[in-house]
């Protein structure tokens, strides 16, 4: 968090304990729209409803636009159709498109009819694409030329644009070069049109050499050809190679940090983005599954134990380091699987190269089991002078070292294969791998070298 972010949350908490709402008119009127969506994200659900209420009605499309959907939601059943109608009055169709599931019919018909003829047909295209997809990401509002006008009158182009809409499009890099047909030739760089004489035609500037994007590919595989080609915006065409959209950087990096919030969310069985503030129930129920799942695994290990209750009854050692062993494996695991997972989401690790990837952790993992073998077998040997015990530890560390790897390196594809996501799953089969199997070689171990 920002200190200039907290200071803002430090004041609005002190507005809202005084009541004062001038004072918190004030502060949103400081506020971006990103700034005014996280600050109403970290209050309780009724402090949310009373600043809500005081955001400037020219601000509401773009803070709605910035929070997740189940607050989304929440506040727009908490507007009246007026505010709503007159607040999203002026969002692009790609942003309207985004957010019009969520609003009440009624706003949604009064606005579409509210548009002109060309602006209906552009909503009317981009509401049928996926929100996860580069037709969801689009913004259909793309700036074309021909190829045969001068830089004069693509200049002049821009002038009248801007003039007609009060600004240039966002993030404009680049104009692009259709045919009369509509069909993409190339795009033309800015810093070249304006650097270059005005008799010279589009034509001889522009590069064919265009990455462009059906409006049906993956918007994370947009994200990454962007971060691959460092692109500030890219044109979206049909089947036919006809211009129907551009997709910008900041759309980009919302889809980024989404897949990073569901990475890390994952990880711990939550929802995407979930509200801090959800009600008690709800949470508790979304949460119950996990904790039920954890349960089941941890009584699995709990038995593989209970098999060994008479081992563990006369050797006492063993209860003390089987967390040991337990912990090393997962650790272990835990490095893989991060890696691999990582690997899967940038389509680094395919079915081609799995097999070598495996291997290459398999042999990390030898490596460090036998170091960590030799340092506990010592450590086992001075801390309760048993040689063999001091065997046996060293033996089931080398086992749950190198199954921990093998399974970070295997359980990702697997899950990834019967269609589960690795980062949600992933971590709960792992653990429950390294202990029973930890557990199952120190305790088995035991049983046939000490007793």
């Amino acid at each position: 968090m920002t200190d200039k972010f907290q200071q803002f949350a430090d004041r609005l908490d002190s507005a809202l304990l005084q009541g004062d709402n001038a004072a918190i008119q004030g502060i949103l009127a400081e506020c971006t729209s990103a700034e005014i969506a996280r600050l109403l994200e970290s209050q309780p659900p009724k402090e949310r409803l009373q600043i809500w209420a005081l955001v400037p009605t020219s601000s509401c499309a773009k803070v709605l636009l910035a929070l997740p959907k189940p607050l989304r939601r929440t506040l727009i059943q908490q507007t009246e159709e007026a505010r709503l109608i007159m607040g999203l009055s002026q969002m692009q169709m790609d942003e309207l498109a985004d957010i019009d599931a969520d609003l009440p019919i009624p706003v949604v018909s009064a606005m579409v009819q509210a548009m002109d003829a060309q602006r209906r047909q552009r909503y009317e295209c981009v509401r049928d694409y996926p929100d996860n997809s580069a037709g969801g990401l689009m913004d259909v509002d793309s700036s074309a030329l021909r190829a045969d006008v001068s830089v004069k009158a693509a200049l002049r182009y821009l002038r009248r644009l801007r003039q007609r809409e009060g600004e240039l499009p966002e993030h404009l890099d680049s104009l692009m070069v259709v045919d009369r047909d509509n069909t993409l030739l190339g795009i033309v760089p800015l810093s070249l049109l304006v650097s270059t004489e005005m008799d010279i035609s589009i034509r001889e500037l522009m590069s064919t050499e265009v990455t462009r994007f059906t409006p049906q590919m993956p918007a994370s595989s947009v994200a990454q050809v962007f971060k691959d080609q460092d692109l500030l915006s890219a044109p979206v065409v049909d089947d036919e190679q006809k211009l129907i959209g551009r997709i910008t950087v900041d759309d980009v990096i919302d889809v980024i940090q989404d897949e990073a919030d569901k990475a890390l969310y994952s990880q711990a069985g939550l929802n995407t983005h979930p509200d801090m503030f959800a009600p008690i129930v709800r949470s508790a129920t979304r949460r119950a599954l996990w904790l039920g799942i954890n349960l089941l695994t941890a009584f699995l290990a709990a038995w593989v134990i209970g098999l060994f209750e008479a081992a563990i009854e006369k050797v006492v050692a063993l209860a003390v380091l089987m967390p040991v062993v337990a912990s090393m494996g997962g650790v272990a695991g835990s490095q893989t699987l991060t890696l691999v997972t990582r690997g899967l989401a940038l389509n680094q690790v395919n079915r081609n190269n799995i097999i070598r990837l495996i291997g290459h952790e398999f042999s990390i993992g030898a490596l460090n089991a036998l170091l960590w073998a030799a340092l506990v077998a010592f450590i086992a040997l001075r801390w309760f002078g048993d040689w063999q015990l001091g065997l046996v530890f060293g033996l089931a560390m080398v086992i749950v070292l190198i199954t921990g790897v093998v399974a970070g390196a295997s359980i990702p594809m697997l899950l990834k294969k019967i269609g589960i996501d690795p980062a949600l799953a992933g971590g709960v089969v792992l653990t429950t791998v390294t202990d029973v199997v930890g557990f199952f070689a120190f305790l088995g171990l035991a049983t046939l070298f000490i007793l």
